[in-house]
C-alpha cells in the first residue's frame, strides 16, 4: 500500500467490486421475492458463471495481446449496462426469468474481461518485487468489496427501494473506468517489452497451455484446488443465502441475510488484512491446501447448523479461510507462469476458479431443489474435502517433469 498508483487502484478495484455486489445483492434478493426458487437460484449461478469457464481463457490472451486498461474498461461499461437494465425491468415490473438469466451472462462476461486483465495490471503497476503483495492486498479489495456490498445494497433497498438502488449503483463503477483513462500503465509504458502473444485458435491452445504447465505441479495443484472449490461449493450457496436466512428463523429475515453475506466477506477482509499487515502464511502448496481443508469443515458445520449466531461464525471463519487459500493459490500460479505464458496462464486459471461455479448453481442449488439447500451445501463440502485430501498427496509427490520453456 506504499506505492501511490497502486492506492488508488486498491480503492477502485474495490468500489468496483463492492457495485458487482450490490447488484447481486438486490437482484438475488429481488428473484427470491418474485419466484421463491431454489432451482432459479441455481440456474442464475450457472448463467453467471458459464462465461468465465468458456471465455476465461480468451480474455487472457486479450490481456496479453491488448492494454489491459482498456480491456477493464470495456468489462466495467458491460457492468453499467447490466445494473441500468435490472433497474428498467424493476421500475416497469416486467422481470421474467430469461430477463434475470440473460442479464447474469452479461454481468459474467462484464467479470470475465475485467479478471485477467486486472491481474495482469498488477505486474504492470508493482512489478515482480511486490507481486505477492499486491496479489493478496488485490484481493483483499475483492473481499473488502464484497463486504461492503450487503450493507450498501440492503440499505439501498431499504432507504430507495430496489429499482433506484440499482440504477444509482451503476455510478459506482466509472472511479475505476476514469482512473484507467489515463494512468500510465500497459504495454506502451513497459521497458521490457513481452514477445507478441500468439492469437488464439480454438481449444487446442488451451491444450497446448495445459501441457505446457503439466510438469509443475505447484500451478497444476493450485489450479486443480481451485477449480475443485468452484465446481463443489464456488457461490453457489450465496445465491440461496436468502433460503438460509429463512431457515434460520430470525425475525428479520432481510436483515439476516446481509449479516450472513456480511460475516462472510468481512472474515475475507480480516484476513487479508492480518495476512499483509503480519507477513503470515508464506505462499507454499501444502498450506493453501490445509487451509482449504479447514474451509471445507466450516462450511459444512455453516449447512447444518440452526442456530443464527453460530452460522455467522462459521461464515466469518470461512471467509477468512477461503481469502487466505485463494489468494495464495493466485498467488503461486501467478509467480510461476513463465512471462510469456501468463496472461493465457491467468486465463486458464479463472476458467477453472470462476467458470466452474457454474457447476455449483447444480451442486447446490437444482440438487438443494431435490434433497434440501442444507444437505446439498453439507454433501458438496465434504466431496470437496475428499478432493483436496486427494490433492495433498499429489502435490507431495516429487515433480518429475519441467515445464517446457518455447521462449
Amino acid at each position: 500500500m506504499r506505492h501511490p498508483a497502486y492506492r488508488v487502484y486498491f480503492v477502485t478495484t474495490a468500489l468496483a467490486m463492492m457495485a458487482d455486489n450490490i447488484e447481486h445483492v438486490i437482484s438475488y434478493w429481488v428473484m427470491f421475492e418474485k419466484f421463491r426458487s431454489p432451482e432459479l437460484g441455481g440456474f442464475a449461478v450457472i448463467a453467471h458463471w458459464v462465461p468465465f469457464l468458456l471465455f476465461s481463457f480468451y480474455s487472457g490472451y486479450l490481456a496479453d495481446r491488448f492494454d489491459p486498461r482498456r480491456v477493464i474498461q470495456i468489462g466495467m461499461g458491460l457492468f453499467i449496462a447490466v445494473s441500468l437494465a435490472w433497474g428498467t425491468l424493476f421500475i416497469t415490473d416486467t422481470l421474467e426469468v430469461w430477463h434475470a438469466c440473460v442479464l447474469l451472462v452479461f454481468h459474467g462476461l462484464a467479470g470475465v474481461l475485467w479478471g485477467p486483465a486486472s491481474q495482469m495490471l498488477i505486474h504492470d503497476i508493482v512489478g515482480p518485487a511486490h507481486l505477492q503483495s499486491a496479489v493478496r492486498l488485490n484481493a483483499t479489495a475483492r473481499w473488502l468489496g464484497i463486504f461492503l456490498g450487503p450493507a450498501v445494497g440492503g440499505s439501498l433497498m431499504l432507504a430507495l427501494g430496489p429499482s433506484i438502488g440499482i440504477l444509482l449503483n451503476a455510478l459506482i463503477y466509472l472511479p475505476i473506468v476514469l482512473w484507467l483513462w489515463k494512468a500510465p500503465y500497459g504495454p506502451r509504458f513497459r521497458q521490457e517489452q513481452a514477445p507478441p502473444a500468439r492469437a488464439v485458435r480454438g481449444f487446442g491452445d488451451i491444450a497446448g497451455t495445459i501441457r505446457d504447465i503439466a510438469g509443475d505441479r505447484t500451478i497444476v495443484s493450485m489450479v486443480l484446488l481451485a477449480g475443485c472449490a468452484s465446481f463443489f461449493i464456488g457461490h453457489g450457496y450465496q445465491a440461496q443465502m436468502p433460503g438460509f436466512a429463512h431457515d434460520l428463523g430470525h425475525s428479520d429475515v432481510g436483515m439476516l441475510y446481509s449479516m450472513l453475506l456480511g460475516a462472510n466477506a468481512g472474515g475475507a477482509f480480516i484476513a487479508g488484512i492480518v495476512l499483509e499487515s503480519r507477513g503470515l502464511l508464506p505462499a507454499n502448496p501444502r498450506t493453501a491446501l490445509v487451509l482449504a481443508l479447514f474451509w471445507c469443515l466450516a462450511m459444512a458445520g455453516f449447512a447444518v447448523s440452526s442456530v443464527y449466531f453460530l452460522a455467522l461464525a462459521l461464515l466469518f471463519v470461512a471467509g477468512f479461510l477461503e481469502l487466505s487459500f485463494h489468494t495464495m493459490a493466485m498467488t503461486l500460479v501467478q509467480l510461476q507462469a513463465p512471462a510469456h505464458l501468463r496472461g493465457r496462464v491467468i486465463g486458464l486459471y479463472n476458467m477453472s476458479a470462476l467458470g466452474l461455479r457454474a457447476f455449483s448453481g447444480i451442486t447446490i442449488g437444482v440438487v438443494g431443489g431435490v434433497i434440501g439447500i442444507h444437505w446439498s451445501l453439507a454433501l458438496s463440502a465434504m466431496a470437496l474435502l475428499a478432493t483436496t485430501i486427494g490433492l495433498l498427496a499429489f502435490s507431495a509427490r516429487p515433480a518429475r517433469l519441467r515445464m517446457r520453456d518455447k521462449g
